[in-house]
Formats: C-alpha cells, sequence, structure tokens
C-alpha cells in the first residue's frame, strides 16, 4: 500500500503535524520531509522529539525538520504552541491533527474527559488559532486523524465530557472522540466555505502504535498482532495532505490508505455538527 503512494515536490510547502514522534505522525513526516517539505513536529517532549527529527534528517536528507512543543491535553499549552508557530511567520500548507490517545483514563488539565479533551478539543483549538494563517496560504490543507471507532458511538454526552473517563477500558470515551473529530472535519469545510482551504477526516487503519500504550500489556499484545503497519497507517494521511488528486475535495471521510468512505449516521448529523461546535468554542474562549 505505502509503496502505491505518488506525492509531489514539496519543496515550497509547510506542514504542522501533531504527535509525529511516533506511529504514523512519525512516517507522515519523514515523507513529507523527504519530498523536501518543512515539516514542524509538534510535540509534548523535545527530549523525545529530538532523537526523532535526527533520525528524519538521516533517513531524508532534509534540515527542515523542526520541534515545537504541544501539549494537547492543556489549553494553554495549545495557545503557547499556536503562538509562537504564528510569530515564526512561516506559511501553513498543512496542518495534520495526528496526536491521539486511547486506553488512557482520567480528565485533562482544564477538566475534561481526558479522551475528548486530548484527541478533539485540543485539536479544536490549535486549528482555530491557526485558520487565519491557513486561510492565507493558497492550497492549505486540515487533516484530522479519526478512526473507524467512531461508527460505534452512540453520541455525544456532553456532561460526561466534563468528567473523568467512566469506563474500565476507555474505548466508548475514545469513540466519541473519534466521532468529534469527522463532526469537526464537515462543519469546518462549512465554516470555510470558499477560503480555499480544504478539511479532512481519514481512518488511518488499526495501526499498531503507541496511542495503544495504556491498554493493558496482554491485550494490547494480542490486539497489536492483527495491526497493520504505521507505514501503511500514514498512506492516508499523506494522500489527504498532499496528493493533487483530492486538493479541491473537502469535509469529506477517508477509510485505509486514503480511499473516501461515508461516514457514520452521527458523523452526518448537521445539527451535532453544529452543537459541537458551538460548545467546543464556548469551552475554549472562542466566538461560535
Amino acid at each position: 500500500m505505502f509503496d502505491t503512494l505518488v506525492l509531489p515536490d514539496l519543496h515550497d510547502k509547510t506542514f504542522v503535524i501533531t504527535g509525529a514522534n511516533t506511529g504514523i505522525g512519525k512516517i507522515t513526516a519523514r515523507e513529507l520531509a523527504r519530498k523536501g517539505a518543512r515539516v514542524i513536529l509538534a510535540c509534548r517532549s523535545k527530549e523525545k522529539t529530538d532523537p526523532v527529527i535526527a533520525e528524519i534528517q538521516a533517513a531524508t536528507g532534509s534540515t527542515k525538520v523542526e520541534f515545537i512543543a504541544l501539549d494537547l491535553g492543556d489549553l494553554a499549552s495549545v495557545r503557547r504552541c499556536a503562538e509562537e508557530l504564528l510569530a515564526r511567520d512561516l506559511p501553513i500548507h498543512g496542518l495534520i491533527n495526528n496526536a491521539g490517545l486511547a486506553g488512557s483514563r482520567g480528565q485533562t488539565k482544564d477538566g475534561f474527559e481526558l479522551a475528548f479533551g486530548t484527541n478533539h478539543l485540543g485539536h479544536y483549538l490549535f486549528t482555530r488559532l491557526l485558520l487565519d494563517r491557513l486561510k492565507a496560504t493558497p492550497g492549505a490543507r486540515i487533516v484530522n486523524v479519526s478512526s473507524k471507532s467512531h461508527y460505534q458511538a452512540k453520541g455525544i454526552d456532553w456532561a460526561a465530557v466534563h468528567a473523568p473517563t467512566k469506563t474500565v477500558t476507555a474505548l466508548r470515551e475514545y469513540e466519541v472522540s473519534k466521532l468529534a473529530n469527522v463532526l469537526f472535519t464537515k462543519e469546518l469545510a462549512r465554516q470555510l466555505g470558499a477560503s480555499g482551504v480544504t478539511t479532512y477526516a481519514v481512518h488511518p487503519g488499526v495501526v499498531a502504535t503507541d496511542v495503544w500504550r495504556s491498554v493493558p500489556a496482554p491485550v494490547r499484545w494480542l490486539i497489536k498482532k492483527w495491526m497493520i503497519t504505521p507505514d501503511d497507517g500514514a498512506v492516508a494521511s499523506l494522500r489527504c495532505a498532499a496528493a493533487p488528486e483530492l486538493a479541491t475535495e473537502t469535509g469529506k471521510y477517508y477509510d485505509v490508505g486514503g480511499k473516501e468512505k461515508q461516514p457514520s449516521k452521527l458523523a452526518n448529523d448537521v445539527e451535532l455538527q453544529h452543537t459541537l461546535w458551538a460548545k467546543s468554542a464556548e469551552w475554549t474562549g472562542l466566538p461560535a
């Protein structure tokens, strides 16, 4: 699958990727750098990201691979990261909201259920703070890494997203956060209108990455046996971020390998899209 992906020359492009020091984010960063793009890895730990940057530079010969600090579970960190990015005065041709967690329990620093607050709300704020720069960059794209798990979500309990994780496995909460990713992608496409910025939600496949690090070891070992590699998992993100044939598509959902697919009925619920946008704006102190 990975061998069939053809990307254009990206020497004049800049991409920002969250959670890019491991898994499909790391592969996405590597392949964009291989095509000549400037790639900014937005991650929590500089100590863990610096070796990855060195690895990508060695593999691609690129010197345009950078770190910026971002903790999506801390909205103050999200604001600082956006401010620093904007201060660099670079165009943003692609924002790839890749970071995520599954199977982790608790609350974010701001009091939101951990998966929802990290996987959705942190990315919502980050994206909105960067929107003016994205609009000013011709052909900019926003890729939100979701999951086929969104099909299992029964809805969004607005009270539950303000409480600690309730389920033992935290997978129900993960499903809700992934539904939110698709809802956000669709509403974002509507909000952006004819701005020229396009949006994509992707299911990378069930990938053997660190997103499963909080799942108990015996279960994690078993489920990873049936997962695809990060290289194959990165194809959907790469295709949506840079493939010329998708340049005019927006607000759609893509399956493994970047093939368009219909999302769940709930993900297509326009009222739910509007409501999630409005509540997320209120919770992050932004205008709706």
